[in-house]
């Protein structure tokens, strides 16, 4: 019984003064018992942040020691990066399936059970004899990855309440673009003076805090339990579902066209000294995450505009790259605004997407985290194109203005006609 129940119970047998003391007392039950909860939120949160700053680390953290790992194993830059698109298809393949397996468990046992086996695959990493067996070892790891964020939103959603789907997996979000400041940068440093391997074992060391706050603060209750895998399975017969997810694979596919390289951007096209690259990754990594954290609750407030908003502005930092990039003082900041603009369009297709799938929130969010990972590639794969053609640096750029346009088109011509986001616009 609550501090407010038992008052409504128990105050008339208090007469007089009593009755100032007896409410002063519930008074301050209410505080202690709403400052409890807080506290509870706050820390549940935290963990679930904890854990997706742990999975994005170890993601970033091997791009920056590819070189690393190919030339300890003997394997040449080509092969080496089949462990990155591993990861990928792990994501992508692996999340979803997992989350389609695993659709009657309860989230927080869920979650527990994808830290247990992010860690296996990080420790399997870390001991990793050949270039084969990291390939392998890094698609398990990367199927945890869609299955945490989805999983994670579900339990961040309920933690906040109705109405905040956006907020919630922009904090889940959150622990991502703090990886792409700060863990990915300490990976690769890690790796440079110690190994590799020991990236991942650093990675593990933060995988073990994380699983240790989720197993603290994850909140015991049945509002978490899953649902039948018919019900799961239901989802994925929804047209709109798979229009958001092509439009997701599109449109942000442009952040991974810029991001990819960044690299050749300040040293070939600004001709700025290589030691300038960590500080546009930052620059870049910071846009990202002041765009995640205002399009979380754009997402809630404000319909489609957020999607519309985001994939509209990033489009016209590209041009600016495009035409202007090869000047830092202009790189920058559009770098930043290329991480800013797309971050603030995502928390809203993870609302659109729960939104056609009310009954699946976790499989829409492994579902979003599949179409994150394949934009990754159609990104990459772009850019790589323009530059094949000899079209110069800066030229992946309008590879990435290409395939959000198409993005944004598919979206305004399809789902976004639809009465319910009409309305929410």
């Amino acid at each position: 019984m609550t501090a407010s129940g038992s008052r409504s119970l128990l105050a008339p047998a208090h007469a007089g003064l009593h009755n100032k003391a007896y409410e002063s007392q519930c008074a301050a039950e209410e505080s202690r018992h709403t400052a409890a909860s807080g506290r509870g939120r706050g820390l549940t949160l935290f963990a679930l942040t904890l854990g997706t700053f742990a999975i994005g680390t170890g993601e970033f953290g091997s791009n920056g020691i590819i070189q690393l790992f190919a030339s300890d194993m003997g394997a040449s830059i080509p092969v080496a990066t089949y462990a990155i698109s591993a990861y990928a298809f792990g994501v992508m393949i692996g999340s979803p399936a997992i989350t389609l397996l695993a659709a009657r468990a309860n989230r927080r046992t869920l979650l527990l059970g994808l830290i247990a086996l992010f860690l296996v695959g990080n420790v399997l990493s870390a001991l990793a004899p050949t270039i084969a067996t990291l390939v392998v070892f890094r698609f398990i790891t990367g199927s945890v990855q869609g299955a945490f964020f989805g999983a994670g939103a579900v339990v961040a959603a309920y933690v906040y309440g109705p109405g905040k789907g956006g907020k919630a997996f922009a904090t889940v979000m959150g622990g991502l673009t703090v990886a792409t400041i700060i863990g990915s940068p300490l990976g690769t440093f890690v790796g440079q003076h110690f190994g590799w391997r020991t990236t991942y074992w650093t990675v593990v060391g933060v995988g073990l805090l994380a699983g240790a706050a989720l197993l603290a603060w994850l909140p015991r209750t049945d509002d978490l339990r899953g649902s039948s895998v018919a019900r799961e399975l239901g989802a994925l017969r929804r047209l709109n579902v798979w229009l958001m997810v092509a439009v997701a694979a599109l449109g942000i596919s442009s952040i991974f066209a810029v991001y990819t390289f960044i690299g050749p951007f300040v040293t070939d096209a600004a001709r700025e000294r290589p030691s300038l690259i960590p500080v546009a990754l930052a620059v870049f990594g910071l846009g990202m995450a002041v765009g995640n954290y205002y399009g979380g609750r754009a997402a809630d407030r404000h319909g489609s505009r957020p999607l519309i908003y985001g994939f509209s502005y990033v489009l016209v930092v590209l041009v600016a790259i495009g035409l202007a990039g090869s000047n830092i003082l202009i790189l920058l900041p559009a770098l930043f605004g290329v991480g800013a603009s797309m971050m603030f369009a995502i928390p809203t297709i993870q609302v659109r997407l729960t939104g056609f799938a009310p009954d699946a929130p976790a499989l829409m969010g492994a579902l979003n985290l599949a179409a994150l990972n394949l934009a990754n590639s159609l990104g990459a794969i772009g850019g790589a194109v323009t530059l094949g053609l000899g079209w110069g640096t800066l030229s992946t750029v309008w590879a990435g203005f290409a395939l959000t346009t198409a993005g944004l088109i598919l979206y305004l011509t399809t789902v976004g006609r639809s009465r319910s986001a009409v309305t929410s616009a």
